[in-house]
């Protein structure tokens, strides 16, 4: 299967992706970042939306497709599962806020990302998933670590 300039499964995961963090943010407006290191929080962004695009656009691939329909199964289904685990553990983490769920919600984008890039063969795809998967975990497990009793406007 080929989907020429557009891959709508990649936009429609995209999108299940956002709903989500569109909530978190709304629920919790003025939610500091607490991650001090700002090559890391820049690599994070480079990452995430550079994802976010790719996911859909295949920019410097002539066009998306699988090799073989076993790789579109896999693109579909392991995303699918993974779509739904962000989801599943983004509700429990809005009951109850947990460093392990927190963890989980970083981790399982990027998963998502990796495994498009890799099931597509869309490699600028799979090395930016890389990079946002590193920097996005790095950032969380800070954001995790800082003091969460220190009164406002006081750093370590």
């Amino acid at each position: 299967m080929k989907f020429n300039w557009i891959n709508v499964f990649g936009a429609a995961f995209v999108l299940l992706l956002l709903v989500p963090n569109v909530v978190w943010a709304l629920r919790h407006r003025g939610q500091k970042n607490l991650c001090e290191n700002k090559a890391l929080n820049a690599l994070e962004q480079i990452g995430r939306y550079a994802c976010i695009v790719l996911m859909w656009l295949p920019l410097l691939v002539w066009e998306f497709g699988f090799k073989s329909e076993t790789a579109m199964a896999l693109y579909l289904a392991g995303n699918l599962l993974l779509t739904a685990a962000y989801w599943t553990v983004f509700a429990l983490h809005m009951k109850k806020e947990t460093k392990a769920r927190a963890l989980a919600l970083a981790v399982l984008p990027a998963c998502i990302f990796l495994l498009s890039g890799i099931t597509l063969r869309h490699w600028l795809l799979a090395g930016f998933a890389l990079l946002f998967a590193i920097a996005h975990i790095y950032v969380t497990v800070k954001n995790l670590r800082a003091p969460a009793s220190a009164p406002e406007g006081e750093s370590e």
